[in-house]
């Protein structure tokens, strides 16, 4: 993996003597060789990941058993769902580098699975970065990262408006301080719903704003060599910023409704208003806690059962929908990937 991430490099000069480039012959080696290295590691940590989950076996009966009762036609729309979802994470992709190269919808898709496939074993799903950029011309990789982080900054700020709006509802509807039958809201629920509106305005404005970063960039002189590949953040319109934040409120409706489909698959019983909102809390959780991919599961089990479970005791069906979205969402196109990493060219002529 070092020799990759020193391959990025290999067009700059900044960084890497001329010594450094490969001859043709060497790369063709590397590629096969660390293509199917890559596959290998993938393929071998997904698998040893699942036969080690926790609950994984009594989830997939609970869900086989619901499914059985009340028919397979949610899995089968959560699953149809989940090229949509990707989907549109490929077109905000496809949207993103446009200033550096063209890409097809069909290679940017490609691109967002192979991501998936190497950040199932990193720190907050940072090796999506280095899995997409595998697709583009060596000398557009380094700036396709910036790039890319302007689409998941698009992506978090939805995230947080809309579980900042289903915080105010818990808050105001299940309370965690109950006194003489009618609930209040506490002081440091105050605080937590002040700081989340602050945090919020302040990301929305940040983002319109992105020659801030640009800025500091130019100010502090460490940061200046490294100034031109991030210039490409204040390549994009005000017109494209909002494009982005609504392709990525769309995928937001999307697998939110994964989710919720597949508990209603299960047999659980609530309102759809009501889960939808608590739900939005829950993947506010998980986009602000330190995880790594494959080891999400445990986390957002912990966490949906903590909220869900306000509004049904149905705690089996909660369990297996997460380890059901888990799967669907995340392992099932980590495995795509990793076959698709068979036929990228790790080390390009240019």
């Amino acid at each position: 993996m070092p020799r990759i991430i020193l391959d990025l490099f290999a067009n700059h000069s900044l960084f890497l003597p001329k010594s450094y480039y490969l001859n043709k012959s060497t790369k063709i080696i590397l590629n096969y060789l660390l293509g199917a290295g890559l596959f290998t590691w993938l393929a071998y940590s997904i698998y040893s990941q699942l036969i080690h989950r926790d609950n994984l076996q009594q989830s997939l009966l609970q869900m086989g058993d619901s499914l059985q009762q009340r028919g397979w036609m949610g899995i089968f729309i959560v699953s149809i769902l989940m090229l949509f979802n990707w989907g549109l994470e490929a077109r905000k992709w496809q949207k993103v580098v446009k200033p550096l190269e063209e890409v097809s919808f069909l290679r940017a898709f490609s691109a967002i699975l192979s991501g998936v496939s190497l950040s199932i074993n990193t720190p907050n799903r940072v090796g999506e970065y280095g899995g997409r950029i595998l697709y583009l011309k060596n000398k557009n990789k380094l700036k396709a990262i910036a790039a890319t982080i302007v689409g998941s900054f698009s992506q978090l700020i939805v995230t947080i408006i809309f579980g900042l709006i289903g915080l105010i509802y818990y808050v105001n509807n299940f309370t965690l301080v109950k006194d003489h039958a009618y609930t209040t809201t506490t002081f440091w629920q105050k605080i937590l719903l002040g700081t989340l509106v602050v945090i919020c305005a302040l990301t929305i404005l940040l983002y319109f704003r992105l020659q801030i970063i640009l800025s500091v960039f130019e100010k502090i002189p460490f940061l200046r060599k490294v100034k031109v590949f991030v210039q490409i953040i204040v390549k994009y319109s005000s017109g494209d910023l909002r494009y982005l934040l609504l392709l990525s409120a769309l995928r937001y409706m999307v697998f939110s409704a994964q989710y919720l489909i597949l508990l209603d698959a299960l047999g659980l019983e609530f309102l759809w208003i009501q889960a939808f909102l608590l739900n939005s809390i829950i993947y506010l959780v998980m986009a602000v806690v330190p995880t790594i991919a494959i080891a999400e599961l445990g986390v957002r089990g912990k966490v949906s059962i903590f909220f869900l479970g306000l509004l049904s005791s149905n705690t089996a069906a909660i369990i297996a929908a997460t380890v059901g979205i888990w799967l669907i969402n995340l392992v099932l196109p980590a495995v795509l990937g990793s076959v698709l990493l068979l036929g990228v060219k790790i080390f390009k002529e240019k």
